[in-house]
């Protein structure tokens, strides 16, 4: 009895100081990650400190052509910030981005749709009747930008769109092919799709490059047929945006080589 007490007594210490080794490893991994990504965080910064400011030369001329289209993807609850919905257009209309589509799954921007107009009609007004001279941090004035480009083309897309495209181009493919006399059974090609789409008047530009604000890392719905060949970029939460940080995502984009397949 002595002997096998002493060796539920060693086999104990054991297993103890096997778990508090196990959480001590695992404590340290858990510092080392959060040093890690604080220095990444803080570099971030920095970055998009140093790329607003205008002193990171590289990204002070980007070639906005090859952005023709662009959209942005809003989660539904950070789109409800219209205030910071009109400062990331406005951004973008400092870059020089004339066509853009604006997407959250909710609709909540297509019902701001009037207020985030005006909102940017407002700009418009008082920095053309202001000084007309834009920050640094806009590298050039946004009034600039308006009087330059005349306006910026804006569309507002949800979820719900997607729902009926589909349905239609269903039922017509339907009627084509199945419901005749003699029915039809082909196997249907991304082609047979996107015409039954363009017949019914679902088909819309496609996005060069696609903007994600929120936290979640996808499109969260947005037509599937007009990403085809779109560019995905997630930018983090919409509260947290970044001058920098929309800058460097362009400027990487128009830097691709982009091969497009079959």
């Amino acid at each position: 009895m002595g002997l096998g007490n002493e060796v539920q007594k060693i086999l104990s210490w054991t297993s103890v100081c096997g778990n508090l080794g196990l959480h001590l490893i695992w404590l340290i991994l858990h510092l080392i990650i959060n040093i890690w990504y604080s220095v990444l965080g803080i570099a971030r910064m920095m970055e998009n400190a140093l790329i607003s400011s205008g002193l990171r030369k590289s990204y002070n001329a980007v070639n906005i052509s090859k952005v023709r289209y662009l959209a942005v993807v809003i989660e539904s609850e950070e789109a409800r910030q219209t205030s910071k919905v009109l400062e990331l257009l406005r951004w973008l209309a400092s870059i020089g981005i004339k066509s853009i589509c604006l997407y959250d799954r909710e609709g909540v921007l297509k019902k701001s749709q009037e207020a985030i107009i005006e909102g940017l009609n407002k700009s418009q007004k008082a920095n053309v009747e202001g000084s007309g001279h834009g920050t640094l941090l806009e590298h050039v004035s946004f009034a600039d930008t308006l009087l330059c480009h005349k306006h910026m083309d804006l569309e507002f897309v949800s979820f719900a769109d997607s729902k009926p495209a589909v349905a239609k181009a269903a039922n017509l493919l339907f009627a084509k092919h199945y419901a005749t006399a003699k029915p039809e059974k082909p196997n249907f090609t991304e082609s047979d799709m996107s015409e039954a789409l363009q017949a019914v008047g679902y088909v819309g530009p496609e996005p060069d490059l696609l903007l994600v604000y929120g936290p979640v890392r996808c499109h969260t719905g947005f037509p599937a047929w007009r990403i085809r060949y779109t560019e995905i970029v997630h930018m983090g939460p919409l509260k947290s945006m970044k001058f920098g940080s929309l800058i460097k995502a362009i400027h990487k984009f128009t830097k691709v080589h982009q091969n497009y397949g079959q």
